[in-house]
């Protein structure tokens, strides 16, 4: 199995899109490759070179659908409920009609919809995933702080990127904890195998109410 983390911007915005590729040997994910600053066409010729190899599973950081007549979705309401929970901030979960946010929006739902068109060999399916809730509910109490602040601190991002490895994905450059739309990449990555993998099961779930909101969304 391939799997896939997306860390999506907005569709102007190539420059802070990260995508990472891992596969699954035995029971961990070892680092493939990561690519930035990437288009469109981009994803999807890298989506389907990887569904060429195994089954390939997807996590993307990203709305996938909105709710008709706006606001949150649902699922946004209860993911919120459930980071502040763990101490985290409420405000990384935002309505996916919020003029900040609309173009991430849009990009998302085209590019979800382009995956599932293409002619793939082995099969693909997606998650949206919410990276910062990923990391923040598998980790301790007592560093709950670094999912504060690993956006803006390096050494958050290094203490992340050891802790991936605790997690089972190994093999992860050092390069990564650059920026932080890596570590979101990888951590979407994180969130998809764990929602697939039947021997895993996500810290948080809202299940698909298709056909308007038609993926799993979780951390």
């Amino acid at each position: 199995m391939r799997v896939i983390g997306i860390d999506l911007s907005g569709p102007s915005n190539h420059k802070d899109t990260v995508l990472t590729v891992f596969e699954q040997k035995q029971n961990e994910l070892q680092f493939v490759k990561w690519m930035s600053n990437i288009s469109d066409q981009e994803i999807l010729t890298e989506i389907y070179e990887q569904s060429q190899l195994d089954e390939v599973v997807i996590g993307i950081d990203a709305p996938l659908s909105y709710e008709d007549g706006g606001g949150d979705r649902k699922g946004d309401r209860e993911l919120r409920k459930f980071i502040v929970s763990l101490g985290m901030k409420p405000g990384s979960i935002m309505p996916p009609t919020l003029n900040r946010m609309v173009y991430l929006t849009l990009r998302g739902i085209k590019l979800s919809r382009e995956i599932e068109n293409l002619n793939v060999k082995y099969p693909i399916s997606i998650v949206e995933v919410h990276p910062g809730a990923v990391i923040g509910s598998r980790l301790s109490k007592q560093d709950i702080e670094v999912a504060l602040t690993y956006k803006q601190v390096r050494s958050a991002r290094s203490f992340i990127r050891t802790w991936f490895t605790e997690q089972k994905l190994t093999q992860i450059p050092i390069e990564i904890e650059e920026e932080s739309h890596s570590i979101d990449a990888c951590a979407a990555a994180l969130g998809a195998w764990h929602w697939k993998d039947p021997k895993y099961k996500p810290k948080w779930i809202f299940k698909a109410q298709p056909p308007l909101h038609p993926y799993d969304y979780c951390c």
